[in-house]
């Protein structure tokens, strides 16, 4: 049997455990570097970050300008660094939607109670509304297939309409040529001037139906969900099969939407 030489051994390994190993070094390295920041009231310099950290300051320095580019650190001074404004979006994001979350469930469960349907909590991510806490109905073989994680285009749910409305109509037009208004159902809005006939009404009315258009068999009323900025974050939504749908549940779904922006926070204009 031929031996191979040990030093040959030796690369091949190198070689085939870098790139496994890489990525996690310098997720390791960003988050000792963000540690540091977030430790220090005034901007650091990059040789005082890179003893902390233990790194060399050639990589501190590139990772640092990684994360500048990203917007996570931005250089204050010659040498020096500190948080970015990206990390304060991302976590007024994050506090917004735990909280709402939070502050949502006991809110759903009352409206569940009292209608006996599905109650449904959706955010915006992107062009998408995502599905982040609900209740189930489950009086009927007929089943919403709202579940925690599923994701459907703005303009074929309920909820999403909130948003398109709450964006206005230019940011509709953009949505529309974006997207190309595809349709999940035969009862999906698919042009522009029908979708923007709905979204007025949706303006006038502060709540909105959702006819069939996401799902065969399935309508939903939903409202906004406001934080204390007064930012639209969430939108409620209440999710029935067709031959139990009752649009004159929509105050009674706009009223809870209230009631838990008012627990995070929102309130209403004076007039």
């Amino acid at each position: 049997m031929t031996r191979r030489p040990p030093g040959r051994t030796r690369s091949r390994r190198s070689m085939t455990q870098a790139p496994n190993k890489n990525p996690i070094q310098v997720i390791e390295r960003m988050a000792a570097l963000l540690d540091v920041l977030a430790q220090a009231p005034d901007a650091v310099a990059l040789r005082q970050l890179a003893e902390r950290t233990g790194l060399h300051p050639s990589t501190a320095h590139r990772i640092l300008g990684a994360m500048t580019s990203a917007g996570w650190v931005e250089r204050a001074e010659a040498g020096s660094y500190r948080l970015g404004m990206r990390l304060l979006e991302l976590g007024n994001l994050v506090k917004s939607r735990i909280s709402v979350r939070d502050s949502a469930m006991p809110a759903m469960l009352r409206l569940h109670e009292t209608t006996g349907e599905s109650v449904n909590l959706g955010v915006r991510q992107g062009d998408d509304i995502v599905y982040v806490e609900r209740t189930s109905g489950g009086r009927s073989a007929v089943r919403v297939v709202h579940i925690v994680g599923a994701r459907a285009p703005l303009h074929t749910t309920a909820t999403g309409k909130l948003f398109l409305a709450d964006d206005g109509p230019q940011k509709l037009r953009e949505y529309a040529r974006r997207t190309g208004l595809p349709g999940a159902t035969a009862a999906s809005i698919t042009a522009l001037p029908a979708l923007e006939r709905e979204i007025e009404r949706v303006r006038r009315h502060g709540y909105a139906f959702d006819n069939e258009e996401a799902e065969t068999g399935v309508r939903c009323i939903a409202a906004g969900v406001r934080d204390d900025s007064g930012e639209l974050v969430a939108g409620l939504s209440l999710s029935t099969p067709t031959d139990r749908f009752n649009p004159d549940w929509a105050p009674l779904v706009r009223r809870t939407a209230d009631e838990i922006s008012s627990a995070v926070g929102w309130r209403p204009p004076t007039r």
